[in-house]
């Protein structure tokens, strides 16, 4: 084996073997494996593209039909080849990389065998009976083996179609690729025998172009979907890895950090990255086959040439009417539903691929991805507009009767929705953020533009207007630090060792491992009760949600070393009117009562 065979060979081999083997992975081993494997098979595409060059090139031409053949035959040689590479069924970039069936590779591959039998003689004829038209009808021999090689080329793309999954798992899109690939051949085969033999090499052509391209459409979209999956999965991973940092150094202080890292697989990555990312690989693509066939296409032009209305671009002086054709219409609509599309995929791509590797605070990246789709909506509506002849001079006083309608007549969705834009702005409320506001308490998931969610300590999910949070009083219990005080308070018996109270105290707080030691736990005698000695015990921890177990934690610990230590726990009595004002009275020791303060 050449020596520089065995240095893609071994490249490939030690590439596959960081595959999903965190952190070793990365978003360039695709790329990387894409590229070795087209130098391993580039060197009989480039002895072919040389001896075509060679043939074809300098003043007198030796052979220019033949190395124009070459050109092409070199250009399918090295596409086929490797897409032969790309499906083995062991070691192939499909099965390493893109995670396809190992059976299905197996059977795609034996199939792309027989595709290059086919097609290798194919495209030779078709770019030699291309260069030379004026001898189409003499050659007989050319006609018969376009015409068999068209049949054989439809059977086996269609095969191939037959076998593999579903196009964007959607069984229309799937069915028209399948009858397009399968009859295309065909019909140009029909058009060889009945005469039209020159119309069929030239949309022959176009049509391996195609081919072409869809090679690399698969290759582009698998490299891009696995990167996105790479990139998911070190977003995760930071995530754990910062939530593990803080439990490590709340709990003993390590620099040792353990992560769990979590099994992530191509559904769990954000859905909105997946949606755009196939969608911008799909208008790429129709814009390079639009290319391949345009000199064979004048639908746009067509078009044009229907008028649906008029409009005055001038002044009233000057006049200067302006046509609008069903095809400014047909891009109109094109912006806009580009533009909703991009609007709403946008967030999840810009997260993974941007904001994950930006030091930014928490919520900054929700408010930026939302602002951001507010804009392109707004910029993407403008530009459509100005395809039918609104321009902005006409749009803002569209805009400003709009706005008056929406002071009088909607006031309160306006309202909301200003205000919606201030607390992505001004950030009094992040996504993530333990709010209270009135008498309701939880965490905010999602702020839109009438009103934001609130998902309370139930699992409710609570639709509270943006106005409420710019108008109203407001708790956030996180804003700028989530650590958060909770207060113990208990009566001992008079008679009690008070130091011994205090130190049991501290010990319990020190050894829970949710306490906080900075600030440090604190104990206090607060009051000289009727039958108590009152002390407050004040600890702090990290966060609103750990609280509760926290203070059942140390109640917990308390009992049972004051009950060691013989310290009793006093209860209150109060004057008898028919009501308990505190803890009822028992003739026993009772639990602490318990005052939680921010």
């Amino acid at each position: 084996m050449p020596a520089g065979a065995r240095f893609c060979t071994g490249g490939c081999v030690a590439i596959n073997e960081d595959i999903d083997q965190f952190p070793r992975d990365s978003v360039r081993h695709t790329p990387k494996a894409i590229g070795l494997t087209a130098l391993l098979v580039m060197p009989v595409p480039v002895v072919l593209a040389a001896a075509g060059m060679v043939l074809s090139s300098g003043q007198a031409p030796v052979m220019p039909a033949l190395g124009h053949g070459l050109l092409q035959l070199g250009l399918a040689w090295l596409v086929l080849h490797l897409l032969y590479r790309f499906l083995e069924p062991r070691d192939g970039i499909a099965v390493k990389h893109f995670r396809w069936d190992g059976e299905l590779v197996e059977h795609l591959q034996r199939l792309t065998g027989k595709l290059a039998m086919v097609m290798l003689p194919l495209v030779l004829i078709v770019a030699l009976n291309a260069a030379s038209p004026e001898q189409l009808s003499d050659d007989a021999l050319g006609r018969l083996l376009m015409l068999v090689g068209m049949i054989l080329l439809g059977a086996l793309l269609g095969g191939m179609m037959w076998c593999s999954f579903p196009l964007y798992h959607s069984r229309i899109l799937y069915a028209g690729a399948i009858l397009v690939l399968t009859m295309l051949p065909w019909v140009l085969a029909g058009m060889t025998a009945w005469g039209y033999h020159y119309t069929s090499i030239m949309l022959t052509e176009r049509f391996i172009d195609t081919l072409y391209l869809l090679v690399l459409w698969v290759l582009l979209e698998g490299t891009m979907v696995r990167n996105l999956k790479v990139a998911g999965r070190r977003l995760a991973y930071q995530l754990a890895l910062s939530k593990s940092e803080e439990e490590q150094s709340r709990e003993n202080g390590s620099g040792e950090v353990l992560v769990d890292l979590p099994a992530m697989d191509i559904h769990q990555i954000n859905q909105q990255s997946l949606r755009l990312t196939k969608l911008g690989i799909m208008v790429l693509f129709g814009v390079l086959v639009y290319l391949t066939w345009a000199d064979l296409l004048s639908a746009v032009s067509y078009l044009e040439s229907f008028t649906l209305w008029e409009y005055n671009s001038g002044s009233g002086e000057n006049p200067v009417m302006v046509a609008v054709s069903a095809a400014d219409l047909l891009v109109a609509l094109v912006i806009v539903v580009f533009t909703v599309t991009l609007a709403r995929n946008l967030p999840g791509l810009l997260e993974i691929v941007v904001l994950s590797r930006l030091p930014l605070k928490r919520g900054s990246s929700y408010a930026i991805t939302t602002l951001l789709s507010y804009g392109i909506i707004s910029i993407g509506f403008i530009f459509g507009l100005s395809f039918l002849g609104v321009s902005w001079e006409k749009l803002q006083w569209l805009i400003a009767a709009l706005g008056i309608g929406l002071g009088f007549g909607l006031q309160e969705i306006f309202a909301n929705f200003v205000s919606g834009l201030i607390i992505l702005l001004e950030r009094p409320v992040r996504i993530g953020d333990v709010v209270t506001i009135g008498n309701l308490s939880g965490t905010v998931n999602r702020i839109r533009i009438r009103a934001t969610t609130i998902t309370d300590f139930d699992r409710k999910e609570i639709i509270v207007p943006n106005k409420a949070f710019v108008t109203d009083q407001l708790i956030n219990w996180s804003l700028s630090d989530n650590v958060i005080r909770a207060t113990i308070r208990l009566g001992v018996a008079y008679g009690s060792d008070l130091d011994q109270v205090r130190e049991l105290l501290l010990r319990v707080a020190r050894k829970n491992p949710r306490v906080l030691k900075d600030p440090k736990p604190t104990v206090l005698l607060l009051n000289f009760g009727d039958s108590t000695l009152d002390h407050e015990l004040s600890i702090h921890v990290c966060e609103l949600a750990e609280r509760n177990q926290v203070i059942d934690e140390i109640n917990r610990e308390i009992e049972r070393l004051f009950q060691i230590n013989g310290i009793e726990i006093a209860f209150r009595s109060c004057s008898c009117t028919g009501k308990w004002t505190g803890f009822s009275a028992m003739p026993s020791r009772v639990s602490a009562a318990l005052l939680f303060r921010p």
